[in-house]
């Protein structure tokens, strides 16, 4: 199954705090990350605590993964708006594919629903309506503008996107707990001291995210990883004579990056 159940979101008075808090910051600001101009022409390499899980995921999920792919334009499109509005990478949006499977109606056994899997009390919170005659956990639009809210938010205190997914999924806590117990912030130190569920969403995250782009991005990598990606690439910015041919650089890196074996 893609679907986990999720514990996510059990420290409402937390999401409270937070969310008051990233209400302040000036509606402007965009999210600091390595998302600059070297992310097109840099590569994004798989870490190897990764390869293997990546490579049986998507083989067993194959079909459900077809599925979801056959249903994911529209709410692709959806998302990439939301998400580029409040800065974020669009890649995020892989994760609603293993919270639901894009399934709007997706409702989990603790009662979490809706692409995102939202609880109804962290929902109301978040202004969405729930109740017998409405429930807008349900509706694209309106579960993913909170959904962008607080990722972004999460983003703002982990600055990591592996932190990130493992966090939506486990509550905060859970991960400082982790990183305080690995006296690390890197997910592959760490993931060992979150449980297992959190952790094997970060590596689902991982692999579905291979599954519809073919390669990997800054959300798929952590925070260390990213910074080491990006002076690679300037590096070889600096380094690597113009093509005469328009594109044909990044024609050819894309050609010579090493593959997904399946």
């Amino acid at each position: 199954m893609l679907t986990s159940v999720p514990s996510k979101f059990t420290y409402k008075s937390l999401l409270l705090v937070s969310l008051a808090l990233f209400a302040m910051r000036p509606a402007d600001r965009v999210l600091r990350v390595e998302n600059a101009a070297w992310a097109d022409n840099s590569r994004f390499p798989m870490n190897v605590n990764a390869r293997v899980f990546v490579n049986n995921y998507i083989k067993e999920n194959k079909e459900i993964l077809q599925a979801v792919r056959r249903r994911s334009r529209s709410p692709f499109k959806l998302m990439d708006g939301i998400f580029t509005r409040y800065g974020l990478p669009k890649e995020v949006k892989y994760l609603a594919v293993i919270e639901s499977e894009l399934k709007p109606t997706a409702l989990s056994p603790v009662g979490a629903r809706g692409p995102w899997q939202l609880m109804p009390e962290t929902a109301q919170l978040l202004g969405l309506t729930v109740n017998t005659d409405r429930d807008d956990r349900t509706d694209y639009c309106k579960s993913t503008v909170p959904a962008a809210k607080y990722l972004k938010d999460l983003y703002s205190e982990f600055g990591d996107w592996l932190l990130v997914v493992a966090a939506y999924n486990g509550g905060e806590a859970q991960v400082n707990r982790a990183i305080h117990k690995a006296g690390s912030r890197n997910f592959w130190d760490l993931q060992y001291f979150l449980p297992a569920e959190s952790r094997l969403h970060v590596k689902k995250f991982i692999a579905t995210h291979y599954y519809f782009e073919g390669r990997g991005s800054i959300t798929t990598l952590t925070r260390a990883e990213c910074i080491a990606c990006a002076a690679n690439a300037r590096i070889a910015s600096a380094t690597t004579p113009k093509s005469p041919v328009p594109g044909a650089w990044m024609a050819a890196a894309r050609t010579s990056s090493p593959g997904l074996v399946l």
